[in-house]
């Protein structure tokens, strides 16, 4: 099978065709054999909802000597509450997502350019695990203060995909294993896996996640107060989700630098120890959101490729459960896959329905 694959980014957009066989190993169907030729489309900025006719001529001129696809997958981004899986594109679900709540992402383009695309090549279009996916227990969901409820915002593709190989890894489906997985990248997020459903989760950016390259990490409630009071709203938002972590600690969000600066500069060290004692707490966290002990703890993301900050976070957690590293992202992957598994009949496509029509959020 044949997929090409499109993730839209802010200076570029990531493309791929997927190569898709099934897997070698009867007991595991959903590990799929995928193989990826990759290329992208640089961008001068930020793509709009305004540039996606020129977007799609450029990709299908980028696409048109590429093997004959059996789908389109798209990044999903803001289409409204929902459960994790492989969404069929509609003319409705594309309106939505560059129309409806949180529009404006680049991450909502991902969706109208698959159908744009698959369209022309009549064949069907998808998304995978869109940015809005929330499936949290509603115990998840529940504060201390009445009409007060928590949303799940994660990095719900990426933590998707290495949950799936960390289940594969110790011999069990995803839906079968209990697996936390802390994405630490420039905003974080640590997420809680119970057979196939994120049933829990910190939340990334603003909302919560430890520390990151450039996320502030949770604050005092007081001093958050403060900080709204003194300096407004937007501005407190801009600093818990863009301007903190590393890049405030130290002054710079580059992981590269920071690894090399820690051996002699005191403040980089102290912020990789405040970073480390915040991933492990975290950690520990979400796993007592399980309803047993987990079978495997993944991190991912950019500073997963940071040796000496893992080493000291696999020290303190590994009586836990065991420890996978899985550097970077594996987007285009987890895209590739989730069309794959549709294509080859392991699961259905899920149709979507606007918000106004809540669905019911079972994790596959």
């Amino acid at each position: 099978m044949i997929a090409y694959v499109i993730n839209p980014g802010t200076s570029g957009i990531k493309l791929a065709c997927a190569t898709l066989e099934p897997s070698d190993n009867p007991a595991l169907p959903g590990k799929l054999r995928v193989q990826l030729d990759r290329t992208e489309l640089p961008l001068a900025q930020p793509p709009c909802v305004a540039d996606l006719p020129k977007l799609s001529q450029a990709i299908a001129e980028i696409t048109a000597g590429w093997p004959v696809p059996h789908a389109i997958v798209g990044r999903g981004g803001m289409i409204g509450r929902v459960g994790a899986g492989t969404y069929r594109v509609t003319p409705e679900l594309a309106q939505y997502a560059v129309q409806g709540q949180g529009g404006a992402s680049v991450m909502n383009l991902g969706g109208p350019l698959a159908l744009a695309l698959a369209e022309t090549r009549g064949v069907p279009a998808f998304i995978v695990d869109p940015q809005s996916l929330d499936e949290l227990l509603p115990e998840a969901r529940e504060t201390g203060v009445m009409g007060v409820r928590r949303h799940a915002e994660f990095h719900a593709l990426n933590a998707r995909v290495t949950a799936r190989r960390a289940a594969h890894e110790v011999g069990k489906r995803l839906r079968e294993a209990r697996v936390v997985v802390a994405h630490l990248g420039a905003t974080t997020s640590v997420t809680a896996f119970d057979q196939g459903r994120a049933v829990d989760s910190t939340g990334t950016g603003s909302d919560g996640g430890p520390l990151g390259a450039m996320q502030s990490g949770p604050l005092p409630t007081r001093a958050l107060l403060d900080l709204l009071y003194e300096v407004g709203q937007e501005r407190t938002l801009h600093l818990l989700s863009g301007e903190g972590g590393f890049l405030a600690l130290t002054g710079s969000a580059n992981l590269k630098d920071l690894e090399m600066r820690e051996v002699e500069d005191p403040q980089v060290q102290a912020a990789a120890a405040a970073f480390v004692h915040q991933a492990c707490k975290a950690i520990g966290e979400q796993t007592g959101a399980l309803s047993g002990r987990p079978d495997a703890i993944v991190i991912t993301g950019g500073i997963a490729r940071w040796d000496a900050l893992m080493d000291r976070i696999e020290r303190r957690i590994a009586w836990i459960a065991p420890v996978l590293i899985i550097p970077g992202e594996l987007e285009l992957e987890a895209l590739a896959e989730g069309a794959g598994r549709v294509l080859l009949g392991l699961e259905s496509a899920r149709e979507w329905t606007p918000p106004s029509a809540p669905r019911p959020l079972t994790g596959a």
